[in-house]
């Protein structure tokens, strides 16, 4: 499996921002993995046309303090509309219709949102496929307008203007009458449906009750320069995909056969996979690391080779000499360091 870290290449762009794709051709370790990646980046008063996706996905927001999402869940009816800044974690569960609004004014900073997520029934595998609601590409929009005008009971002539009217495709750019027409965010739809993680973390259904919606968890490691994250592995089968969200390090990944799968530098945009059971360790360079990782469970089982919780540090110190092949005196350093860190 070819787990070289790739950048995101843009798919679309116009006046109201960009969206950016790992495609699964030029990542294939997405398709195997079975999971997927994307970059929403908006102007201020860029506006993502409501749409909904073949696959499960977590957004994580990069940059911007006043972006706002709306979002219909299947088998509802009501509209939750919710404020998002940067450090945001939103799950965006299979088959809810969603839009998106970078609601700062002319001389804000962009809204950039990425997002991982699950592609195991994506038409495309290792890519997510967007079905529009509005603009030249809707789905409503495909059908004859007779057929529209009788399922809305309206007569042809509104029809046409219902489904020919938005002539924007995916992300479009409003005017100011237009923002002003907004819905206003909830206080309550966003405690609920957003989390924010400023800190190195693990984000389970225990903590954000919500992922359980996605089946999806989060990670959200900081490294100061030339620090080092302990080797880690999910120990049920899940993958991690993982996004460069600042800075730059190197990275090393062992699988099968005790063998180095990778061993490469990474820079802020890189995207990567860590297969089911390898082991990975990140190492920060001069300026940190920061990265974000999607787990595909929302229970996830993780297992570190240091710390309090370590298996290795959990071996009894006769298992580790015999193991290792080591003397008791290199074996007492070796706990005491695992415990200590």
């Amino acid at each position: 499996m070819d787990l070289t870290p790739k950048q995101a290449q843009k798919l679309f762009e116009g006046d109201g921002g960009a969206y950016y794709i790992w495609s699964s051709s030029d990542v294939p370790a997405l398709v195997e993995a079975k999971v997927g990646a994307g970059k929403l980046v908006l102007q201020p008063h860029g506006f993502a046309l409501p749409h909904y996706a073949d696959s499960s996905k977590l957004g994580y927001v990069l940059q911007g303090d006043d972006g706002l999402v709306g979002m219909v869940f299947p088998n509802t009816s009501e509209e939750a509309v919710i404020k998002l800044k940067k450090g945001d974690v939103i799950p965006i569960p299979l088959g809810s219709v969603s839009w998106w609004f970078n609601n700062g004014g002319s001389n804000s900073e962009e809204l950039v949102v990425v997002f991982l997520g699950e592609t195991t029934r994506a038409y495309i595998p290792g890519q997510f496929t967007y079905f529009l609601l509005a603009g030249t590409q809707s789905l409503l929009g495909g059908f004859s307008t007779e057929f529209v005008s009788k399922a809305y009971n309206i007569t042809k002539g509104e029809a046409d203007k219902i489904t020919k009217s938005q002539t924007g495709v995916l992300i479009i750019k409003l005017g100011e009458d237009e923002k002003t027409k907004m819905p206003k965010p909830s206080e309550n739809s966003t405690h609920k449906l957003v989390h924010r993680i400023t800190s190195a973390t693990t984000l389970t259904e225990k903590e954000f009750p919500f992922l359980k919606q996605a089946g999806l968890s989060a990670s959200l490691i900081k490294l100061e320069a030339n620090a080092i994250s302990s080797p880690i592995y999910t120990a049920d089968a899940t993958v991690q995909v993982v996004y460069v969200a600042g800075g730059s390090g190197q990275i090393q990944i062992v699988g099968l056969d005790g063998k180095l799968a990778l061993d490469t530098q990474v820079k802020a945009g890189d995207l990567f996979v860590v297969p089911s059971f390898f082991m990975v360790a990140k190492l920060a360079g001069k300026n940190g690391l920061e990265c974000f990782s999607v787990i595909t469970s929302s229970q996830p089982v993780l297992e570190d080779l240091a710390g309090k919780t370590s298996a290795l540090g959990a071996l009894s110190p006769e298992m580790l000499q015999i193991a290792l092949n080591i003397t008791p005196e290199l074996q007492g350093l070796l706990s005491s360091r695992i415990r200590k860190i």
